[in-house]
């Protein structure tokens, strides 16, 4: 298997927007915003984590990215939603300080496209597969947040050996357009921006409850700033016209039901996709599951209550540790 580690990745850079024309660079270094995140929930900081990333090749030419935290072998995978990336676990990483693996999916982040387009489940599910075999096989729990946990799912039944626990982050696979609306209607928003302030409006109005520099730094990790000075979100690149607007969630039911390992269901209370019709049914197919219902977050928890939702993993996947 071919990795490529990047060290110390360049720095985003803008050009003028046309001759004569002046616009705002906004300098970017992608492994130099963990303080902020560790100051904003009271976190302690001796100082820069270990981080790196590296690039697996899983099919001839086409790489998936991840950030590996420590120095040691991950101890969980966690996987983000969709039109997100592998920064969207910051905060819950330093939390934990554990050693652990963040994947970007195809078509998100550093990430390649996907050969079915980015919200192909199956593949996705393969190409985890062929990254958590190579850099975190040892892994206690994969960790899947909405798209993510989808392909989650994915990964264990193409691959049940690398995973030993699974947690689903406000995902099952009753997912319905209705439910998932007010997400998919912000991620096929405009695909560019003039300015950096106008991608922060349309981002603070998407979310209310977040602080305002939570996230700046949510789009510096998940846009780009091109030579024009505009800016377009990384998963933009590789969105398509005749892709699907959300994945085919119903399908994966099946695969619940073949589940032998510990299940993780956390929900959020603010707002979810996750209603009790889909609670009852991961109750019958998996009698053994575990729910964790979270006041105060919405879909994305671990960007609304990320020191709950790490407190809530390292319990589940780590009951001896204490």
């Amino acid at each position: 298997m071919l990795h490529r580690a990047i060290l110390s990745p360049p720095r985003d850079r803008g050009g003028d927007r046309r001759p004569g024309t002046v616009h705002r660079v906004i300098p970017y270094d992608e492994f130099g915003l963990f303080s902020e995140n560790a100051a904003e929930y009271g976190l302690p900081y001796p100082g820069p984590p270990a981080v790196r990333r590296v690039a697996v090749e899983v099919t001839p030419g086409r790489h998936v990215s991840s950030l590996v935290w420590g120095t040691t072998p991950p101890e969980l995978v966690l996987v983000h939603g969709g039109a997100q990336n592998a920064h969207t676990w910051d905060t819950v990483a330093l939390a934990l300080g554990r050693p652990l693996l963040a994947v970007d999916l195809p078509g998100h982040g550093h990430s390649d496209g996907g050969p079915d387009g980015m919200l192909s489940i199956g593949t996705n599910g393969a190409d985890l597969a062929t990254v958590v075999a190579a850099l975190a096989p040892e892994a206690r729990g994969v960790v899947g947040m909405s798209l993510g946990g989808m392909s989650s799912i994915a990964l264990a039944a193409a691959a049940p050996e690398l995973v030993r626990a699974l947690v689903l982050v406000d995902i099952t696979p009753g997912v319905t357009a209705e439910k998932s609306a007010p997400i998919t209607n912000f991620v096929n928003g405009p695909a560019s921006f003039d300015s950096f302030d106008e991608l922060l409006a349309r981002t603070i109005e998407h979310n209310p409850t977040r602080s305002e520099s939570s996230l700046r730094r949510g789009i510096l990790h998940n846009a780009v700033q091109r030579e024009d000075g505009s800016w377009v979100w990384r998963y933009a690149r590789f969105r398509s016209a005749a892709e699907a607007p959300r994945p085919e969630f119903g399908d994966w039911w099946a695969a619940i039901s073949a589940l032998t390992v510990p299940l993780l269901l956390v929900r959020g209370l603010a707002w979810s996709v996750v209603d009790d019709g889909d609670v009852a049914e991961l109750r019958r197919r998996q009698p053994t599951v575990t729910v964790i219902e979270v006041e105060g977050a919405g879909h994305s928890i671990q960007g609304d209550r990320p020191l709950e939702l790490a407190r809530i993993l390292d319990t589940f996947l780590f009951p001896d540790a204490g």
